[in-house]
């Protein structure tokens, strides 16, 4: 408020100034002329403040309600990667939008939905030893996953309707909201179709039941896109921008912010192929495997290609090797960064981008040596997105302002 009062006076003192020096150098005949534009600049000036005061109130409300979008669905990557590490995702059969809100409250329902659990895969090849009450845990993590899935939907739509029918949203806006909105649908049908995979017996193959990882990649992948938007957007509401210099090195540490926001995005991908086809259970060793740099079963699989998406031992090379590469870029970013100037924010959110990305290999490596224990698994699940969520935050801070 005092800063928007502050430029307000030096408006008026600088228009002050200018008026008094043209009362002086225009003559008297062209004196309506000079009234004519004073009435025209205190008109420009004081709409213009209007705008700025409701348009404030309205943009931090919008922005508010975007971030916390966001972080539910930073909540939703989380439980679903509890769900997957206690083995709870496919303890839930069906799939109704209305009718899955209600679990099972009496012995005799649980006693169904037991009896239908045990005609799956999961059961049949894997936990024919399950009682009942364990059988409740493992359902109760899925349907709080499903859950929190359908109150994100309610958090999203419900202030939606009521922004837009305020005229709040802004004409550039409105899209994207479509766009977030269909990622969100999309989403939720796209987790169904991935436990739909681990619950058919044709042509099974496996020992161990369970999803597919090319879906489980597109699930996890298209979760990181709808909150990368959402987070994106409610920066855009919430911090006022930054107006940096247009140097050559600027631009530079521009494009090696987003070539590493795309390549901790390819290594986020390639550990969900690692967890897909639980490859962190092989070659728990590091930084060798099995006391190789190369592991010879690296190529097993026919065709070749195959062996980066269903070869455990090559997935866990390659999130292995992504994951150095990602620490390597990093720290190469933010040593360039070191000598230029940045605003507070951009040198913050650098200087944290390299903590963070030194704790999640820590947490990768030790995820690997103590076996995928479920705490450290997923603090390092957590870490990835927040070590995105770093990524997105400097490449805003780093953005071109268009003036």
């Amino acid at each position: 408020m005092a800063a928007k009062l502050f430029s307000r006076a030096v408006f008026l003192q600088n228009f002050a100034r200018v008026f008094h020096s043209s009362q002086k150098t225009i003559p008297k005949a062209s004196s309506h002329a000079a009234k004519y534009r004073t009435r025209i600049l205190l008109k420009g000036f004081s709409s213009n403040a209007s705008k700025t005061s409701s348009f404030g109130t309205a943009d931090k409300a919008v922005g508010y309600w975007l971030l916390g979008c966001s972080g539910l669905v930073f909540g939703a990557v989380i439980l679903g990667g509890v769900t997957r590490l206690t083995e709870s995702g496919l303890s839930m059969v069906k799939w109704h939008i209305i009718k899955g809100m209600k679990p099972p409250t009496c012995e005799k329902e649980w006693l169904e939905e037991f009896n239908t659990y045990k005609q799956y895969p999961e059961y049949k090849f894997l936990k024919r030893d399950i009682t009942i009450t364990e059988f409740k845990k493992i359902f109760y993590m899925e349907y709080l996953h499903r859950m929190w899935g359908r109150l994100i939907g309610v958090a999203f739509i419900v202030p939606a309707a009521y922004f837009l029918t305020r005229g709040r949203i802004s004409k550039a806006m409105k899209p994207r909201l479509a766009l977030y909105f269909s990622l969100l649908v999309f989403q939720g049908l796209l987790g169904w179709h991935m436990v739909k995979s681990g619950l058919m017996e044709n042509d099974r193959t496996r020992t161990v039941p369970r999803v597919s990882q090319y879906r489980l990649t597109a699930h996890l992948g298209s979760a990181f896109l709808l909150y990368a938007g959402l987070f994106w957007s409610g920066l855009s509401h919430l911090l006022k921008p930054e107006h940096l210099p247009q140097t050559l090195k600027l631009s530079a540490l521009r494009s090696l912010s987003h070539g590493n926001l795309a390549i901790i995005f390819t290594t986020v991908m390639a550990g969900a192929i690692v967890a897909g086809l639980d490859a962190g259970l092989v070659y728990n060793s590091f930084p060798k495997m099995a006391d190789k740099w190369i592991p010879a079963d690296i190529m097993a699989i026919s065709p070749k290609w195959k062996n980066f998406t269903e070869n455990p031992t090559t997935a866990q090379f390659v999130h292995r090797v992504l994951g150095l590469t990602t620490l390597s870029c990093i720290f190469g970013l933010w040593c360039f960064a070191k000598p230029v100037t940045l605003p507070r924010r951009a040198r913050l959110a650098t200087n944290c981008l390299l903590a963070i990305s030194g704790v999640q290999v820590s947490l990768g490596i030790a995820t690997l040596l103590y076996y995928v224990p479920i705490p450290v698994a997923a603090a390092h699940q957590s870490g990835s997105l927040l070590l995105f969520t770093n990524a997105l935050w400097l490449a805003y801070e780093l953005r071109k302002i268009k003036i």
